[in-house]
């Protein structure tokens, strides 16, 4: 008998990190044919992002994008995404996160009246405007869902404030981690010969490392040029430090970010990495500043503090626990969260990653095949259970 197909819909790496134990959790189970859908929002990212987990997309959407804007993505991809799902017809579609594409899948599944699985469903910083537009893409999803999958405890209470039935939300933890414990198990050499030398220098114990991202559009410009002050000062105070920065494909980003730092001996300044680079790089840092939602869930894995880059997250969990610290993008707030962590004046939690024990995927693909009568309804992430440790290995520390 034909399995029915299952859409899991990816714009960004961050989804298809995200998507990918998801889609190998579908077919392992062999209930449903998960069939991943590129949507061409970032296209080169998601299909390197999937190759680090031996995947690649099933459906490639082509579109005419010129101006990069949100509206022409939403204009572009709607009709193209909804003749796939009327063409290959769907059981149900998954969408990851709060990107558009997301958004679009999910209002594409709800005009078909298709069932809305939203994996990473709940989170909220409460403020509209930041992030920006992620916070609004989320709540309306929230809102089309049929599956609501949280992966913490907050996440899910979030939704039941918004008035969600308790059966349409179950508590899975987030596949991030189980991302990150996949690629961190199988270590990849590094491509740029830089970045293979800073390796060697921490391995060695000659260095430490700082690793930067700040990609978020409301960093852009001002607030950029302030962390950028901050990275050079943190360096210049600490001589056994370098730094790597993977910069925005934006050119206006690079520009910005090469002309506050591209001459500094110990900063390393690179495109977009693969995300197998960029998971080795994380388990070799001593600290880390990023506005990134990823990054705070990933670097509790390897033990390593991340200063986030905002005011607000939606993440919490992170600094409840003591991970995180939201130091916003003022230089001397930067500078000196840092030099509490290089300098060890800040101590460090004992407990691992509050978001998953590398099962989310596991339990969201049985939550999928509850939705559609294919079997029970999953138990609940415990979140009282131990955290899987990483797997020991080239890039990796111990804890």
């Amino acid at each position: 008998m034909t399995q029915p197909q299952v859409h899991l819909v990816v714009g960004t790496r961050p989804e298809a990190v995200k998507m990918a134990p998801l889609a190998a959790a579908l077919r392992s189970a062999g209930l449903v044919r998960p069939v991943v859908v590129a949507t061409g929002q970032h296209t080169s990212m998601v299909t390197q992002a999937l190759a680090a987990f031996g995947q690649h997309p099933d459906t490639m959407l082509t579109l005419d994008r010129r101006t990069g804007e949100q509206v022409e993505l939403v204009a572009e991809l709607a009709p193209v995404l909804d003749r796939v799902l009327a063409h290959d017809g769907s059981a149900a579609v998954v969408v990851q996160g709060d990107t558009t594409s997301a958004l679009v899948g999910g209002m594409v599944a709800f005009w078909r009246k298709v069932p809305l699985v939203h994996l990473e469903a709940g989170l909220r910083s409460g403020d509209l405007a930041s992030p920006f537009p992620e916070e609004a893409n989320r709540r309306l999803i929230g809102v089309l869902a049929d599956l609501h999958l949280a992966p913490t405890l907050r996440a899910a209470a979030a939704l039941r404030r918004e008035h969600v039935a308790d059966d349409r939300v179950l508590l899975v933890g987030n596949t991030v981690v189980d991302a990150v414990l996949a690629v961190a198990a199988d270590p990849q050499p590094f491509d740029d010969p830089r970045l293979s030398r800073i390796d060697d220098l921490v391995t060695a114990g000659d260095s430490r490392l700082m690793l930067v991202t700040a990609h978020r559009r409301e960093s852009w410009g001002e607030p950029l040029d302030h962390v950028l002050a901050a990275v050079e000062q943190i360096v210049d105070e600490h001589p056994d430090l370098h730094c790597v920065l993977p910069a925005h494909a934006n050119p206006a980003v690079r520009a910005q970010v090469d002309r506050a730092l591209a001459a500094h001996p110990r900063v390393v300044v690179t495109g977009p990495l693969p995300y197998a680079s960029l998971c080795r790089l994380l388990a070799r840092s001593a600290v880390v500043l990023s506005d990134s939602g990823g990054i705070q869930e990933e670097a509790p894995s390897f033990r390593v503090p991340v200063l986030v880059l905002r005011e607000v997250t939606e993440r919490m969990e992170a600094v409840e626990a003591g991970w995180a610290q939201l130091v916003g993008t003022d230089t001397a707030r930067i500078v000196a969260a840092a030099k509490g962590v290089l300098d060890d004046t800040t101590v460090l939690p004992a407990s691992g990653n509050p978001f998953g024990d590398g099962h989310a995927a596991e339990r969201s693909a049985e939550a999928i095949a509850w939705l559609l009568g294919l079997g029970p309804r999953p138990a609940a992430f415990d979140v009282a259970t131990p955290n899987r440790p990483v797997p020991l290995g080239d890039g990796c520390r111990e804890y």
